[in-house]
């Protein structure tokens, strides 16, 4: 459970409670994760890994796409790692940031072009 949630309070209550913030969270969240099944909001996302709501999460597992809006942000693999009940953590096994031009992976000449102008 989360830690502002007093122990106190029936376990409806808490549900209750528990449940308004995964709505609120999803709202303020562009963050998403997509799988080959679909697409997930991530209310929580940090270098080692993120949440989802629990009713999500039985889909996730193994290489996903992590995104903000439709911006690609991470390809990762991912590994279940807490239960709460009513959110799922995973953790990152890899996480490769993702880039909007190929890998350089030769040496470039330093007067080489820039683009190509086709021929009319």
């Amino acid at each position: 459970m989360s830690e502002y949630m007093p122990e106190f309070l029936p376990k409806e209550v808490l549900e209750g409670l528990e449940l308004a913030r995964k709505r609120d969270s999803k709202r303020r969240s562009r963050l998403r994760v997509r799988t080959e099944l679909g697409v997930y909001p991530i209310l929580k996302l940090w270098d080692e890994g993120f949440t989802v709501a629990r009713d999500n999460a039985d889909q996730l597992r193994g290489l996903v796409g992590i995104y903000d809006g439709a911006r690609h942000l991470y390809q990762a693999l991912i590994v279940a790692s807490h239960d709460d009940g009513f959110t799922m953590s995973f953790d990152f096994k890899r996480s490769t940031a993702t880039t909007d031009r190929p890998a350089l992976d030769y040496d470039q000449n330093e007067d080489a072009p820039v683009a190509l102008l086709p021929h009319h």
